[in-house]
């Protein structure tokens, strides 16, 4: 019987040993306690870009790993050998191009600052979507039995859309009858968001031309705990790392090494596989990549980084992080027993 997977490595150890040197990663971490900690550190992958039941849930009778395991079986076990071919410097098929998309698809929406963003854009929408969803199916209903209509039935809900949802009906305080809608913001929403993308959302993505740019001599790519970028231009003409992945101009890429970087332009033809950018054009890459790190940098090559983003020294900050992920299990899932799995229900 296979272990529970408690460790959840949002950034694939089978990705982190391209940056290895002997065995280890150079780590750097973006929030420090005090000023004397070691500012890189050797740390064996294993032990980086994870946090226990990160994507663990309680389903309503028992604590769940399948989606550590989903994606490890169908986004990081295909890529490790796509990756590994790129390296090589191995021809690509289709099927590897296929690969290393599905891959960076993944690590845009699975890593704790995906976490972050998802659940504070939530927080300032979803009761207005809910509210305005709710209104819509009751005004669809409504004019139906006025019609006669007859509604066909919703289909079934597939397995893994457990989306935490409670319709419940309500009375107000004249008495009148209504329905009330909630939807749990926290990790089983995420992990619901996080599966609808990669099952269904991504077979509709806008088709683009990949390439793998070449780092000029002298120059590295760094990696980081959120590994993937989305480099648009904001409405005040500023870089915003939100670009849109239909958006025109917007530049998708990812080192798959410290050698390697996997790149797209949305609306343009890409340069040929191979080609070695200019030391102006790198510099300002490897500038972005750092700009989307969370809380950590992984490097081949230390030069600069320290420069390019500052360690922020706060024990306070620190502190409250480190207790926000100790207790994040037990209170994630002292509020997923409320919305059970339908099957647990």
């Amino acid at each position: 019987m296979e272990s529970f997977k408690k460790d959840n490595h949002y950034v694939p150890q089978t990705y982190l040993k391209h940056w290895m040197i002997d065995g280890k990663v150079l780590t750097y971490r973006l929030v420090v306690p005090h000023e004397r900690c070691e500012t890189w550190k050797a740390l064996p992958p294993k032990s980086i870009a994870k946090l226990e039941h990160l994507y663990s849930y309680y389903s309503g009778s028992k604590d769940s790993d399948e989606i550590e395991r989903w994606l490890d079986r169908e986004f990081e076990v295909p890529a490790s050998a796509s990756i590994a071919k790129v390296v090589s410097e191995r021809r690509l098929t289709s099927e590897d191009w296929n690969n290393l998309f599905r891959f960076a698809v993944a690590q845009s929406v699975r890593t704790p600052a995906g976490l972050h963003s998802f659940m504070k854009r939530q927080s300032e929408t979803l009761e207005a979507v809910l509210t305005e969803s709710m209104e819509g199916s009751v005004a669809k209903i409504d004019a139906a039995v006025t019609a006669g209509v007859k509604l066909e039935p919703a289909p079934v809900v597939d397995p893994f859309n457990k989306l935490p949802l409670k319709i419940q009906r309500v009375k107000n305080e004249h008495g009148q009858e209504g329905i009330q809608a909630r939807v749990l913001n926290g990790r089983k929403l995420w992990i619901w968001r996080m599966e609808h993308i990669l099952k269904s959302t991504i077979r509709r993505m806008p088709v683009h031309r990949w390439t793998i740019l070449h780092a000029p001599e002298g120059v590295t790519w760094p990696t980081t705990d959120n590994p993937f970028t989305r480099l648009g231009v904001g409405a005040n003409g500023e870089w915003s790392m939100e670009g849109g992945w239909g958006v025109r101009d917007t530049q998708l890429f990812m080192p798959l090494s410290p050698k390697h970087l996997l790149y797209a332009r949305v609306g343009h033809r890409p340069p040929q596989r191979g080609t070695t950018l200019s030391l102006r054009d790198a510099a300002f890459i490897r500038m972005m990549i750092l700009n989307g790190a969370s809380r950590y940098v992984y490097a081949t090559d230390t030069r600069d980084v320290e420069e390019y983003i500052p360690r922020t020294v706060s024990r306070e900050l620190y502190v409250e992080e480190k207790k926000l992920w100790a207790d994040w299990h037990e209170r994630q899932s002292r509020e997923e027993a409320e919305y059970p799995d339908p099957e647990c229900a």
